[in-house]
């Protein structure tokens, strides 16, 4: 019998559009373009600027040059999603070929050889989709199979990961092309007293594009494996659909997140990461400390929840702190970030390759997603 194929990460990319909104001057900025004048709202949009933990920059499709072209983007209460959809369709399309491009070059191998995509996006809806888009943008092949993922918010990265491994596994000698990609131009309005929790996207999301290439079996000289994926889980929370709820309206989309979803996380986090763990065969006991961490950053209170349930030491979240302080919360796309900050982190430290670690998000359902992996990199 043919020894199973091990499945590997062969490379990561990611892309940000131009305009950078510095987090110190990002409240009167706001403020100013949406013309409004609150100080109940600035205050309170002063404040959670300060406990997300975001520092120094992030990236967002939005700039005064589109508010000069659609001023009714800085109203209220008047029907703009043509006009969110025309500007968030056409940016997600070239965020992911930038990411995608930036990957490829990394993997030094043609597109030729890319034989699947998988696309995932909560900021574009039409069709043909963005997958078709970027496959010719990309000169792919017309045969190359194409997967989308539509709406799955803050766990899309990792259940794209899911789907390019599943795909990888069951095509041997497949090359898996996974591109993520969000605007928060589709929820960008005036702050509103009726809509508190517009202030906390305001202060906590950013904008970009994400992207992998996944295989079976590297060629060696060619391709550089950086994790092994063992295996994957997904579930969600009965009676929590409402926790993470997204409408999308005449007026774009509107979002809402409940209080208690740090707790319910944290709740069900160990409970997921054990059933995922005992599906592998290991050897030895699996203990947390020792492994790695990658974690979607969805806030602070999240990470800290992560951290404090498992009895993790700070240092196993810093890829995740370092991605949300860095870029924000930039939906599904912030999982290729923090991989990259632990590939370099590994690079940086020579780490011993064969540590065992999970990769985990968060979603709408309420949805956990994760997979087991092995560190290649050392």
């Amino acid at each position: 019998m043919k020894a199973m194929e091990k499945l590997i990460f062969l490379a990561l990319g990611k892309a940000f559009p131009s305009q950078l909104v510095i987090q110190e001057s990002l409240v009167d900025g706001y403020f100013k373009n949406t013309n409004c004048n609150d100080p109940e709202l600035k205050q309170k949009l002063t404040r959670l600027c300060k406990t997300t933990t975001v520092k120094k920059t992030r990236y967002v499709v939005m700039n005064e040059e589109i508010l000069k072209q659609y001023p009714e983007l800085a109203g209220d209460g008047v029907p703009t999603i043509k006009q969110r959809l025309e500007i968030s369709n056409k940016a997600v399309t070239q965020m992911a070929i930038d990411a995608s491009n930036a990957c490829i070059l990394k993997w030094g191998r043609p597109t030729s050889a890319i034989t699947h995509l998988v696309y995932v996006s909560s900021s574009e809806a039409r069709f043909p989709g963005g997958d078709l888009h970027l496959a010719q943008a990309l000169s792919l092949s017309p045969d190359v199979r194409r997967t989308s993922l539509y709406f799955m918010g803050c766990s899309g990265g990792v259940a794209g990961l899911r789907a390019a491994k599943d795909i990888a596994e069951n095509n041997p000698g497949s090359r898996v092309l996974l591109a993520t990609s969000e605007t928060t131009v589709v929820g960008y309005r005036p702050p509103s007293h009726d809509r508190p929790y517009d202030l906390v996207g305001v202060a906590l999301f950013g904008d970009g594009a994400g992207a992998v290439i996944v295989g079976s079996d590297p060629v060696v000289g060619l391709e550089t494996p950086l994790f092994e994926l063992l295996g994957t889980r997904q579930c969600f929370l009965p009676g929590t659909e409402k926790m993470i709820d997204g409408r999308l309206t005449e007026n774009g989309i509107n979002f809402k997140l409940g209080r208690e979803l740090p707790q319910i996380i944290e709740d069900n986090l160990e409970e997921f990461c054990e059933k995922l763990v005992r599906g592998i065969d290991h050897e030895d006991k699996v203990k947390y400390e020792e492994m790695f961490w990658a974690v979607h950053p969805g806030g602070p209170a999240i990470l800290d929840k992560v951290e404090k349930r498992l009895g993790l030491s700070p240092e196993k979240l810093a890829a995740s702190r370092r991605a949300l302080r860095d870029y924000g919360n930039a939906s599904s796309n912030t999982i290729v970030y923090v991989l990259e900050y632990m590939v370099e982190e590994s690079k940086k430290k020579k780490k011993k390759e064969g540590e065992l670690g999970f990769m985990l998000a968060f979603g709408p359902g309420v949805t956990f997603e994760g997979i087991l992996a092995r560190n290649l990199v050392g």
